[in-house]
């Protein structure tokens, strides 16, 4: 999930005469969200503008915000040629990069398996995948010839590869040695 889909935002509005009415609205392109940033207060804010005028009149209107911002972290990113330097190369953290292709029955049985360890992993090591179809260029470059491939980077230098559909704790041991280190 990218982090413009991160955000539920919704209208409720109700009304006191025959009981209680509501109407959901999503949030439109008219209506902003900001996020204010604050070096004294540890405490967020938030705030909620909007610029349309409700159809049954005044009534009292409330703004629910869900935030998935979590699921976001914490799911498996679509790395591609153009972001690969900043996001794979440059990164912080250890990345692990999954080089697939939607055809690819072996791609299909691993791709849970490099989900759950991207929610087990959250802030520790990055979690990445790369269409090999879509982008070959990166995939020539690392040498892969057999997919899925996974590939684990530190400090932006290839440290490991493992080839083929592998039971998680085998993902699991490799992530580990280089978090260690």
């Amino acid at each position: 999930m990218a982090m413009k889909n991160s955000f539920q935002v919704s209208s409720v509005c109700s009304t006191t005469r025959a009981g209680l009415v509501q109407r959901y609205q999503p949030f439109s392109s008219t209506e902003k969200l900001h996020f204010p940033t604050s070096k004294g207060s540890n405490k967020p804010t938030l705030s909620f503008s909007s610029s349309f005028a409700h159809p049954l009149g005044s009534r009292s209107r409330k703004v629910q915000i869900i935030c998935k911002a979590r699921e976001a972290v914490d799911e498996v990113q679509v790395v591609t040629e153009s972001s690969w330097q900043k996001e794979v190369i440059s990164n912080k953290n250890p990345a692990l990069v999954e080089f697939w292709a939607p055809w690819c029955g072996p791609c299909r049985m691993i791709a849970p398996v490099i989900e759950e360890l991207a929610k087990e992993y959250s802030g520790k090591v990055a979690c990445f995948k790369l269409n090999t179809d879509d982008h070959p260029n990166i995939a020539t470059e690392y040498g892969i010839r057999s997919i899925p491939t996974v590939l684990f980077f530190k400090n932006g230098e290839k440290k490991e590869s493992v080839i083929g559909a592998v039971p998680k704790s085998t993902l699991s041991a490799t992530i580990e040695k280089y978090l260690e280190n």
